[in-house]
């Protein structure tokens, strides 16, 4: 039975924060250019300002708790998550739908799509637009304690997400989204449960395994390459996560500002030209608060650990598909896609935003699954 769950306040934690912050050392700033040899200092230095001064997590906080949350336990294992229904009385034909997030996301990335999905009169959508959402916080995230006694793998991952979703929420057909780590799970979700799944849609394709990669079209090689000279000098934070996690814990855990430039590159890197538009000062430091007082950077790099030991080939996904290309995919070809996806019915170009595609382009990714899902809600009842 889940229980309602408040987001603590972490009153000693904070002015623990706040003074080491005051005692930030810095090493000597970089030759190269802005961002190019990692984290730019002039941002970081404004930022570290602003979390020790003028960041105020309590009202944050207090936004937080204005979202439905709560904690469940299955077989022992606690799970943490957002539940935001649908009015039944305005929408009574909503399609439940659960949100799986990435790293370096929290579940808070999720949270500005939220009102284009359950509320969306008012928001370019009608009375048979909406969705309940549900989004839980991955294992070993935020307020979601790690797996116990076993890895993590997308496969588990989406176990879990399917007895949240059937046993404890009681719904019998559901839909399914993810970004990032999140869209594997979302995938293994589809997959092991096609019985279930109304449809899935997808902002981040799924990658065919090695064993469907044979005999690849021109468009196909061609993407494979331009993926790989784009990863070429930008996978090193993926090495070190799958190979040395705990090492790098260790200084994340115990820094906030390490662990603020760890996070910040990426939130940069990936939001393509839109970052300075899809991310405040507060929207930033309100995830890295998260990891910080939660202290789940550590745990936040197993599915990368993990992955690499454990993960199995994703079987083909036999459910409807739509596929809506985020911005830092683009140029991803229908038939890589196809590969996997055995029932893909839509398939577009997001026209802007970047990797945090819920987060920086909600209208869009709304609009897509709106779209989507229209021709599909039948099977929801």
């Amino acid at each position: 039975m889940a229980e309602a769950f408040i987001v603590p306040q972490y009153e000693v934690e904070v002015e623990e924060l706040r003074q080491r912050l005051s005692a930030t050392r810095l090493p000597p700033p970089p030759v190269g250019r802005s961002w190019e040899s990692g984290v730019d200092y002039g941002y970081l230095i404004e930022l570290i300002a602003h979390w020790r001064g003028r960041f105020d997590w309590r009202a944050r906080r207090e936004w937080l708790n204005t979202f439905p949350q709560f904690m469940v336990s299955i077989d022992g294992q606690a799970v943490h998550f957002v539940h935001v229904r649908a009015d039944p009385q305005v929408y009574p034909n909503a399609i439940p739908i659960v949100l799986s997030h990435g790293w370096p996301y929290s579940f808070l990335e999720f949270l500005p799509i939220v009102p284009w999905l359950t509320d969306p009169l008012g928001r370019a959508g009608g009375e048979a637009d909406a969705f309940d959402v549900v989004i839980p916080s991955l294992p070993g995230y935020g307020f979601s304690p790690k797996l116990a006694g076993q890895p993590f793998t997308s496969e588990v991952v989406a176990q879990l997400w399917h007895r949240l979703m059937t046993e404890e929420l009681g719904y019998e057909r559901y839909a399914t989204y993810g970004e990032d780590v999140g869209t594997w799970i979302s995938d293994w979700t589809a997959a092991l449960y096609p019985g279930s799944i109304i449809g899935l849609f997808s902002t981040h394709a799924a990658f065919p395994p090695d064993e469907r990669g044979d005999d690849l079209s021109e468009a196909e090689q061609e993407f494979k390459q331009w993926l790989a000279d784009k990863w070429r000098d930008a996978g090193a934070y993926s090495e070190i996560q799958a190979t040395r996690p705990d090492t790098l814990a260790v200084g994340l855990n115990d820094s906030p500002a390490g662990l603020l430039a760890w996070l910040l590159e990426k939130f940069h890197e990936w939001s393509g030209p839109d970052f300075a538009e899809s991310w405040s000062r507060d929207d930033i430091l309100t995830t890295v608060s998260l990891y910080w007082l939660t202290q789940t950077i550590g745990t936040s790099f197993l599915p990368y650990f993990d992955g690499r030991q454990h993960d199995q080939p994703l079987p083909k996904v036999d459910v409807p598909v739509g596929v809506a290309v985020q911005w830092g995919e683009r140029g991803f070809p229908r038939e890589y896609a196809e590969r996997t996806y055995t029932d893909l019915r839509m398939w577009s170009d997001l026209p802007r935003g970047g990797h945090f595609t819920a987060k920086q382009t909600p209208d869009l990714v709304a609009a897509a699954m709106r779209d989507f899902f229209e021709p599909l809600r039948h099977r929801a009842r």
